[in-house]
């Protein structure tokens, strides 16, 4: 045994030097799910700083008083503070009332008028809006004729209006997964498909000019998000992160607007409509 062990040993080639170790890469930045939700909503027409466009065909300047019923986190209604314009906001939530006025502080914003209201009626008068925003908020309300009524009595005439609700394709996938208070007040208590939402509309008295839908991403998103029961502040999740890392790969490559404006007409988050005042 010994001297089959030294007959090994004197064939076993002399030891190589080891070779410098390679770097590691450095690990990819990690998808902000929301900051990634934003650029695919500047791809779908919002926010375009370059023509002052809230959503396509919808533009503001410092000329305008403009209207966000339900400001909400004051999202939308900053783009447009951020034009200059006077601004109004009315949400029923006081905390978010606030919350947007401290954000729309450091604007250029000529006025910022708050108002914690349920919108039966709003406190404001007739035909003082040049442009009205109420966006995902009809099928949170009781009665979205009185909703869109009072909506059309603050415009002035030839004001513009920005509207949106959940699309049917989305809340139709939703159904089965969500949280059973996803559709129950004060959540979603009704969905409305494209019909009925353009009927609406009309109905208030005023002209539907455009009827999009968008929001591929954020209809699976959030069906993923149903299903990795996570905290919405905090959405960690392996089905959430690996979703961002895909649709992002998707929207880098050479088709990745074509694929997104397909998938869009397939099943969209939001469908949106700009209307106008005669």
């Amino acid at each position: 045994m010994l001297r089959l062990l030294k007959k090994l040993a004197a064939g076993t080639p002399p030891a190589q030097p080891m070779p410098e170790p390679t770097p590691l890469a450095a690990a990819p930045d990690k998808v902000d799910p929301y900051m990634l939700g934003l650029h695919d909503a500047m791809l779908s027409g919002w926010f375009n700083q370059q023509t002052g466009e809230l959503f396509t065909g919808f533009p503001v300047t410092a000329q305008d008083t403009l209207l966000d019923v339900g400001c909400g986190d004051g999202g939308n209604v900053h783009f447009c503070a951020m034009r200059g314009a006077n601004i109004i906001i009315a949400d029923i939530d006081a905390a978010k009332v606030e919350a947007t006025r401290q954000r729309l502080a450091d604007t250029p914003a000529r006025s910022i008028e708050c108002h914690v209201t349920d919108c039966n009626p709003l406190p404001i008068a007739d035909e003082t809006a040049t442009r009205v925003v109420s966006t995902e908020v009809i099928e949170h309300v009781d009665d979205p004729a009185q909703f869109l009524a009072e909506l059309a009595r603050v415009g002035k005439p030839g004001a513009l209006y920005l509207l949106s609700v959940p699309h049917p394709s989305s809340e139709d996938l939703q159904k089965d997964i969500a949280a059973p208070e996803y559709f129950q007040k004060p959540n979603h208590i009704r969905i409305i498909s494209e019909e009925q939402f353009k009927a609406m509309v009309s109905d208030a008295g005023l002209e539907v000019i455009s009827h999009s839908q968008y929001g591929f991403y954020w209809s699976m998103w959030m069906l993923l998000f149903w299903e990795a029961k996570v905290d919405f502040s905090n959405a960690d999740h392996p089905l959430l992160n690996h979703w961002a890392d895909t649709w992002q790969a998707i929207l880098a490559s050479p088709r990745g607007a074509q694929i997104k404006q397909a998938l869009d007409a397939v099943v969209a988050k939001s469908q949106v409509i700009i209307a106008r005042k005669p």
